[in-house]
């Protein structure tokens, strides 16, 4: 098998076994939030807080940012949510 064949195949099978972790949920709870210093209000934003993000078999620290507000709506913060004896992640939103 040449190089470029065997990359594309093991580039295939990483692809397959992440997103059937990830339909399945991750076996391992996510480490308490970090304490993180939320800059100044910003006029028109609203403060999306830092989160944990599984890649490649680990948790990796996504820091906070701003989200420009939408009149009339709140934003909803991700979180992790268990379902059974895994974790799966529910995105922030608008509501």
């Amino acid at each position: 098998m040449n190089t470029t064949l065997r990359r594309m195949v093991v580039a295939t099978f990483v692809a397959l076994a992440t997103s059937a972790v990830l339909a399945q949920g991750i076996m391992i709870a996510p480490p308490p939030p970090r304490a993180e210093v939320v800059p100044p209000a910003r006029m028109g934003y609203v403060w999306n807080p830092g989160h944990w993000r599984w890649v490649r078999g680990r948790y990796v620290w996504v820091g906070g940012n701003w989200q420009r507000a939408r009149a009339g709506h709140n934003w909803v913060p991700g979180r992790w949510v268990r379902r059974g004896r895994s974790w799966q992640w529910a995105p922030g939103h608008w509501v």
